[in-house]
């Protein structure tokens, strides 16, 4: 397999692996450079710690939108799953009641062909059969 064919058979992972590669050399060369820039240790230090503060910052401020977009979201499928089981309450409900008027339907009708024919029961009692010895 050459090497074409391996890159075109990852497509949209590839540039996502570039990215993050990009990303990570990015970090390690800031890290690198504040280590030899030439600045005193104490300097070094409080930038380093505006550096994390920013980070930890910006990861709460992304954590607490999150949150907010997750809230959003729970809200909306609470409302819509809601929707559903009373839609779907009703189409029981519905079905249900067809039935007991199917049935009852039946009923009536067996209770007028019973009066029709004079009373006599409508179902034929199994046969019996004698036993053999």
């Amino acid at each position: 397999m050459t090497n074409k064919m391996r890159r075109a058979g990852r497509g949209d992972s590839d540039a996502g692996t570039r990215l993050a590669y990009f990303v990570m050399g990015g970090t390690v060369g800031a890290v690198v450079a504040l280590l030899f820039a030439p600045k005193s240790g104490r300097e070094l230090r409080e930038d380093l710690a505006d550096v994390t503060r920013k980070g930890v910052d910006q990861a709460r401020e992304t954590g607490a939108q999150l949150g907010a977009k997750a809230g959003e979201y729970y809200d909306a499928a609470a409302v819509k799953a809601g929707g559903l089981a009373t839609s779907a309450r009703e189409a029981a409900s519905r079905r249900g009641e067809n039935l007991s008027a199917a049935i009852e339907a039946g009923k009536q009708a067996y209770r007028e062909e019973k009066l029709r024919s004079g009373g006599a029961p409508m179902i034929e009692p199994a046969p019996t059969y004698p036993e053999r010895d």
